[in-house]
């Protein structure tokens, strides 16, 4: 059942992601940044937990758990280190996941020889 739960969360996620591209003028940067802030609101409301102990994978997955994870790094630097946590705690909670990212990202350039689109 949690399978289930997850995929129709992160799905439906996805899914109202696609309609925002499809039906507004949005860029997807845009709607990634707001992916991203509501997850960071969603924490700063207490709501988050909730839904991802709901959600399962289906919302930590999706740019919503990205958001929560800048949220809840801030907010431990902030109580460990004071203003300057403000600054550092996004990048401490999420430097793995983003050092990975680049790491293969960078090496599936070096594999697959991408070409600019024209």
């Amino acid at each position: 059942m949690e399978y289930i739960q997850a995929f129709l969360v992160g799905g439906a996620i996805c899914a109202l992601a696609q309609i925002l591209l499809d039906r507004t003028k949005m860029l997807p940067g845009r709607i990634m940044v707001l992916l991203v802030c509501s997850g960071a609101v969603l924490s700063f409301l207490g709501a988050y937990d909730p839904f991802a102990e709901f959600a399962g994978a289906g919302a930590s997955v999706p740019l919503l758990g990205f958001g929560n994870l800048l949220f809840t790094g801030v907010k431990e630097a902030l109580q460990e280190k004071g203003v300057l946590g403000l600054f550092t705690g996004g990048f401490g909670a999420c430097a793995a996941g983003l050092s990975a990212a680049l790491i293969f990202g960078y090496l599936a350039g070096l594999i697959f020889k991408p070409k600019l689109k024209k």
